[in-house]
């Protein structure tokens, strides 16, 4: 992010626009808005500036800015659509102390002014630095026809009873009242006209309401990409107070938090360093037993290698009511990626979903059944395992020929696909050397790789 989104306090504060023409007025319409004093110098302004001018909206001197002018200002715009001035304004600007925009001149500017969906007091800055102007106008559009014209009164009203609502204690209780007053109770009331009644009414039943008690979401993250989080899943990270997270959830997800949620990552790392289970279940009950709405975000589905089973029966004992927001498994996401199929007519129907190692380590499976032609398995946490499992499937009668891929980051824009052959998994994974998640399909080849066959027998490669 190479600029930083404020909203400045412009009240009282004077703004200097030099130019007169087209770029000056794009500008005033918005600046106008504010509260600031605005300046104009320009010795040839529009009619339209004029007319501004003479309506009390701005003050216009027919002169070039000169130093004298801006020291003071708390911004100025260069919008004479001449670079060779609008240079030496902003090196008077500068010389000053005062924050400079040149209408666009994106390198010589210290600030951007964003697009603007105003409904003030609610206004919604957006900007794209510059990169891609049709974009912004393209999400305002959109943002104009979702967000009512009321809002802006409703928030005017909300203001204005802020001191009453101080009577209710700061966190969940206060922001339940300000959910149910802007989304239900309040646009209702405007119908009416009676906001005023219907926020002390509100008021009073917040007041006497009991607390809530603790629940923990047992949330699935889905694979990496965050448009593959549930709506269900984004709705309980938007409400949570504590956010108790697995060492692979995207940091993009973790993103999308409430700000003031507390993120407590509880991360585990096979034969490494770990939150060790009961630790994570002693902080669910704990944070719960506050009263706290706790989501536990675990990468992928919560019920695929979760240890859910665990977590439900430490909440259960402790009397925390929970609910569980599946998400999409590593296996799905990684097996759309390279274009397959997870079971297919006349070539399996089945598919074992099974892990690489256990809480005791190294974990024992029906070898036998997998080393079967046809079958087709989901190796999750296979990567230092690799070479057992490579073992076993072989000692068993596994073809060496059997088609292996592994997707690491499954989802992700950083994701790798490796194919290989069983007899080739390794010492293919060493050379690849994976620093991210991944899952490993048995009886699995990227569907190009298959198309390539006849032609071209699968090698381990690196695609």
């Amino acid at each position: 992010m190479q600029h930083f989104p404020i909203f400045l306090n412009v009240s009282g504060q004077r703004i200097i626009v030099a130019g007169g023409g087209d770029a000056a007025q794009a500008k005033l319409r918005l600046l106008m808005k504010t509260e600031a004093e605005i300046r104009v110098y320009a010795p040839d302004a529009a009619a339209e500036i004029h007319r501004w001018a003479a309506d009390g909206q701005l003050t216009l001197i027919n002169r070039p800015v000169a130093a004298t002018d801006l020291p003071g200002a708390a911004l100025f715009y260069g919008a004479t659509e001449d670079a060779a001035e609008d240079a030496r304004g902003a090196a008077l600007a500068r010389a000053a102390g005062v924050l400079v925009n040149i209408v666009d001149n994106l390198r010589d500017s210290d600030f951007i002014t964003p697009a603007i969906v105003d409904r003030d007091p609610v206004v919604v800055a957006i900007g794209t630095e510059g990169a891609a102007p049709v974009l912004a106008r393209a999400i305002k559009t959109d943002l104009e026809a979702r967000l009512p014209v009321q809002l802006g009164l409703l928030a005017k009203i909300g203001k204005a009873f802020r001191h009453a609502a101080d009577i209710l204690p700061m966190g969940r209780k206060r922001r339940d009242f300000w959910a149910d007053y802007y989304f239900t109770d309040g646009p209702a009331a405007l119908e009416t006209d009676r906001v005023d009644t219907a926020l002390s009414t509100l008021l009073d039943r917040h007041v006497m309401a009991a607390a809530k008690t603790g629940h923990v979401a047992l949330v699935g993250a889905g694979p990496g990409d965050p448009d593959l989080l549930t709506l269900k899943a984004r709705r309980a990270l938007d409400t949570a107070d504590v956010v108790i997270h697995d060492r692979l959830v995207a940091p993009e997800i973790l993103e999308l938090a409430r700000r003031e949620a507390v993120l407590i990552d509880a991360g585990k790392e096979g034969f490494g360093t770990s939150t060790a289970q009961d630790d994570i279940n002693d902080m669910m009950v704990a944070h719960a037993v506050q009263g706290h709405q706790v989501v536990r975000l675990k990468a992928g589905d919560p019920t695929v290698f979760g240890r859910l089973d665990e977590e439900i029966d430490a909440l259960d004992a402790a009397g925390i009511a929970w609910s569980i927001v599946p998400g999409i498994t590593a296996a799905s996401a990684a097996v759309a990626q390279i274009g397959q199929s997870l079971t297919s007519r006349g070539r399996n129907s089945s598919v074992r979903y099974i892990t690489g190692h256990d809480t005791k380590g190294f974990a024992e499976h029906d070898w036998r059944a997998l080393a079967t032609p046809g079958a087709v398995a989901a190796i999750y946490m296979g990567k230092r395992t690799a070479r057992f499992i490579q073992g076993r499937l072989l000692m068993h009668g596994a073809d060496p020929m059997t088609p292996v891929t592994v997707i690491e980051n499954a989802s992700r824009p950083n994701s790798r696909v490796i194919a290989t052959t069983l007899s080739q998994l390794e010492p293919t994974l060493t050379r690849a050397a994976l620093g991210g998640p991944a899952i490993t399909f048995y009886g699995l080849a990227p569907r190009d790789a298959v198309a390539l066959a006849p032609a071209h027998p699968i090698k381990e490669a690196l695609l």
